[in-house]
């Protein structure tokens, strides 16, 4: 049977996007209890934020999707709104939500004015033909300046001044206006293209009783409780179990209609038959060709996980601790598609995984929802960046990992990934940040007003140099006022080297970086040091050296721990005090000759810490 390709009630599909911390989740509260989606009894702070470490960390890491329903001019409307993340780290999430909507509610504070981010969304919007919607937040705070902002909003992003809406979303005032303005101004849904059901999965989570959770956005045809669908990518065939939308709480639906929003489950058992931006389709009545989907995330940064329990040698973890640890990443992949992983073997840490990132947040969520949610400890190994390696046979070869680099006689070049960042900055900072800039081999580009009292800076920097501390060092030199936004535009070739740490004699790879040469020596001699400081001593002294080639450029020694020999050897001839001494001394080489020294995990955590 065809479905009716029109819903009896307007439907109006939107995304709450903006900078970190200027209240699109406190916005999210608001709509919801405007809506009368939650009670006053059953509100709280940041009710979509549903994972402990969004709450701890007050920041939104995954978006949420949720209908409500709004009375305008007589007519009830369907909102389905998708509150989104502000971090850079998870833009990612961002452009899957905005792929969902027709239009976007662009959320800018009062007090800060338009941030990194906030330029950021907005072209992302943009670029995806949304209908936009300005809005003002915390205008209760004695600090605001709306008028001064809107006039920022209008020269920045060509976003007229007087179209601006004007909302505390902490006291309520101005949500009315909002929400009439989403069902005025924001476009409805394209009409279908055919009765053949296409529905886009925009999400996923893993349930333990349920199995795969898909989250999906009707587009063409309609979708019912029973059906047989089929997932366009895979092939794969199931029968839906269950229908419902988050309302925000999960509420039971019979059928879903053109241009709705909701989830399903259909005892999806297998990680792999789902995947974010597959088509959902009838089995029976298979649609022509798939919805576009989403573009491939690029993984930027890398490291890599181990289990933590190893073996006494140190050689490698348990089997089932492996296996452990699998389980969690492959289910955190599910909710999360935009880290990659692959098995890893390492010499002094056993058997693990590959792990690729779009920045140092999402690396340390990724460890963090790993311990929590699959309930595994791992080791984590220092970042790096992807490489390009560029033969004498112009071949070029992407690598991960320091330790995948050949022989330098077979490498004509090594490029490195340029990011274009743009620092948004009070002007009384401009010297220092220049200076920063300037000291991790930036170029710079172009210098922008944006208001009196803030500038924007476009510099051109090596991934390399700000995935560590540089975002720490920009917030500490403009005394938290300042924020930035970057993307990789190309590789490019540069003086680099390969540096190898050496403990005892071995190259420990997992400890192995890549860096320009002018650097080598100052970032070894640091790293040696701290090294000196995490590894417990020996019965033995343990060289500590960094090497480029065959070439040492730094040393540190953890001297022998010492037992005094001769503490009963009561007078006597000297000869038998110089025989315990060779006694001990020869003992001691063979010691080192044999012994293992082991690696605490704040040793490969030491390189990410640069120092001054």
């Amino acid at each position: 049977m065809l479905c009716s390709s029109y819903s009896p009630m307007p439907i109006r599909n939107f995304s709450i996007i903006a900078h970190i911390d200027h209240g699109k989740s406190t916005l999210a509260d608001r709509l919801l209890q405007a809506t009368n989606a939650v009670s006053s009894r059953q509100a709280r702070d940041q009710i979509l934020d549903s994972m402990d470490l969004e709450r701890e960390r007050g920041i939104t890491i995954k978006a949420s999707a949720v209908t409500v329903q709004h009375v305008f001019k007589g007519e009830t409307y369907q909102l389905n709104f998708i509150d989104t993340p502000g971090h850079v780290d998870f833009a990612y999430e961002v452009s899957r939500a905005l792929t969902a909507c027709e239009g976007a509610v662009l959320v800018v504070d009062s007090t800060q004015g338009v941030q990194a981010q906030t330029v950021a969304n907005a072209y992302l919007a943009t670029a995806n033909n949304l209908e936009l919607i300005p809005v003002i937040n915390k205008i209760d705070l004695p600090a605001a300046d709306p008028d001064g902002v809107a006039m920022e909003m209008e020269q920045v992003l060509g976003i007229r001044a007087e179209t601006c809406i004007l909302v505390s979303a902490k006291t309520g005032q101005g949500i009315q206006e909002l929400l009439d303005a989403i069902c005025e101004k924001l476009p409805p849904p394209p009409p279908p293209k055919s009765n053949k059901l296409r529905a886009l999965i925009f999400d996923s989570i893993y349930d333990d009783y349920k199995g795969v959770v898909v989250y999906f956005r009707v587009f063409d045809g309609c979708i019912k409780f029973g059906d047989k669908i089929r997932m366009m990518s895979t092939g794969r065939t199931f029968a839906v179990s269950e229908l419902g939308r988050n309302t925000p709480f999960p509420q039971k639906m019979q059928r879903f209609e053109h241009s709705e929003v909701g989830y399903l489950a259909a005892s999806i058992k297998t990680l792999a038959d789902v995947r974010v931006g597959d088509t959902i389709t009838l089995d029976l009545d298979p649609a022509d060709e798939p919805l576009p989907g989403y573009q491939e995330p690029k993984q930027m940064v890398f490291c890599d996980f181990y289990p933590s329990s190893s073996n006494e040698d140190g050689s490698s973890g348990k089997k089932g601790e492996f296996e452990a640890l699998r389980e969690a990443i492959e289910k955190l992949h599910l909710n999360d598609a935009s880290f990659t992983f692959e098995v890893q073997h390492s010499e002094a840490l056993g058997f693990g995984f590959r792990c690729g990132f779009l920045g140092l947040l999402h690396m340390d969520i990724v460890q963090e929802r790993l311990e929590r949610e699959g309930g595994v400890e791992v080791v984590q190994t220092a970042p790096t960046v992807t490489y390009m390696i560029v033969g004498h046979d112009g071949s070029k070869v992407e690598i991960h990992n320091p330790a995948d680099l050949p022989d330098m006689s077979q490498v004509l070049a090594i490029e490195e990934p340029i990011v274009k960042i743009e620092i948004i900055c009070p002007n009384e900072n401009i010297g220092d940040l220049m200076k920063l800039s300037d000291s991790r081999r930036g170029v710079f580009k172009t210098q922008r007003y944006l208001s009196d009292t803030r500038q924007i800076l476009d510099y051109e920097l090596p991934l390399a140099e700000i995935i560590y501390d540089f975002y720490d060092k920009l917030k500490s030199i403009t005394r938290g006022y300042g924020t930035m936004d970057y993307e990789v535009i190309c590789f490019r070739a540069n003086d680099l080297v390969k540096v190898n740490v050496l403990v005892n004699g071995e190259v420990v790879e997992a400890l192995s970086l890549i860096t320009h040469k002018s650097t080598a020596e100052y970032r070894s001699r640091i790293i040696l040091e701290k090294l000196k400081k995490q590894i417990d001593r020996h019965q033995f002294e343990i060289p500590l050296q960094a090497a480029i080639g065959g070439r040492i450029i730094a040393r540190e020694s953890i001297k022998a721990l010492r037992k005094n020999v001769l503490a009963k050897c009561y007078g006597g001839d000297i000869s038998r005090k110089r025989k315990l001494l060779e006694k001990q001394k020869r003992g001691k080489k063979r010691m080192k000759t044999i012994g293992m020294v082991s690696i605490p995990q704040e040793a490969f955590m030491a390189i990410l810490d640069q120092g001054d």
